[in-house]
C-alpha cells in the first residue's frame, strides 16, 4: 500500500511532494530528483571525480513507468527495501522526469541499476535482475560479505 502512495506522489512531477517523502523514516525507495541526487548521492556539478555523498550504501534504479521490466523490479526492490531497512538505501530515478541524470551516467535501456558502495566506485548492472542476483550484489558489492556457493 505504502509503494502504490508513493507511486501515485510521483505521477504529478511538477509538485513538489518528493521533500516531504523524504523525511519519513522506514522502508521505503525514495524517489531522487536532481536537486536530491546532487545531495544525497553525488553532487557532479562540484566534483569531477566520484564522491558519493550517502551515509549508507545505495541502489539506484533507473526506469520509466512505461517499461514493463522496471515494473517486475520494483517489488522486489521494495522488499529488499525492508529486508535491509538501516543497512542500505534504495533510490528510484525516473529517467522521463529526471533526464540529466539518467545523461549524466549515460543510461540507454532500462531499467539500469547503480550499485553504490561506500568506498570505491558505483557499478552498473542492466535489466531486470532476479531477487538472488540482488542479494548476492548487495552483499557482496555493497556490504562486503562474500556469499559462499
Amino acid at each position: 500500500m505504502r509503494f502504490l502512495t508513493l507511486f501515485a506522489a510521483f505521477l504529478h512531477p511538477t509538485e513538489q511532494k518528493s521533500d516531504t517523502i523524504s523525511e519519513e523514516k522506514g522502508p521505503f525507495m525514495e524517489h531522487l530528483t536532481k536537486a536530491t541526487f546532487l545531495k544525497k548521492i553525488y553532487d557532479f556539478e562540484k566534483n569531477k571525480e566520484w564522491k558519493f555523498e550517502g551515509d549508507l550504501p545505495a541502489i539506484i534504479d533507473f526506469y520509466a513507468d512505461w517499461c514493463g521490466p522496471c515494473r517486475m523490479v520494483a517489488p522486489v526492490l521494495e522488499q529488499l527495501s525492508k529486508d535491509y531497512e538501516g543497512k542500505i538505501n534504495i533510490y528510484k530515478i525516473d529517467t522521463e522526469a529526471e533526464q540529466e541524470l539518467a545523461a549524466v551516467f549515460g543510461i540507454r535501456s532500462i531499467p539500469s541499476l547503480l550499485f553504490i558502495p561506500l568506498e570505491g566506485k558505483p557499478q552498473m548492472a542492466m535489466g531486470a535482475l532476479p531477487k538472488e542476483s540482488f542479494v548476492q550484489a548487495i552483499n557482496d558489492v555493497l556490504l562486503g560479505k562474500k556469499t559462499l556457493n
